[in-house]
């Protein structure tokens, strides 16, 4: 349980960095092509058709993107990061 409560801690955190480089006018070109594929795939209508598949993958390969993006960020856009 407790791993789990530091995932949601992390993407949390990750939107949050995110949500702030995507507003920001210095972003990086692919961030906003990134962003939109990661949501995409959130969302893909094959979750609805095996469920829980889709609930398992977007469990570990959205965070996941999600981190990356954020790894990949220039060093004056990850500051929020480090708060």
């Amino acid at each position: 349980m407790k791993k789990i409560a530091l995932l949601l801690k992390v993407v949390k955190n990750d939107l949050r960095v995110l949500w702030y480089a995507l507003r920001h006018p210095d972003r990086p070109v692919w961030l906003m092509p990134a962003f939109a594929l990661v949501a995409l795939y959130a969302i893909d209508p094959f979750n609805f058709a095996v469920p829980f598949v889709g609930i398992v993958d977007d469990g570990v390969l959205v965070p996941m993107a999600l981190h990356l993006m954020v790894r990949f960020l220039p060093t004056e856009l990850q500051r929020l990061r480090r708060r």
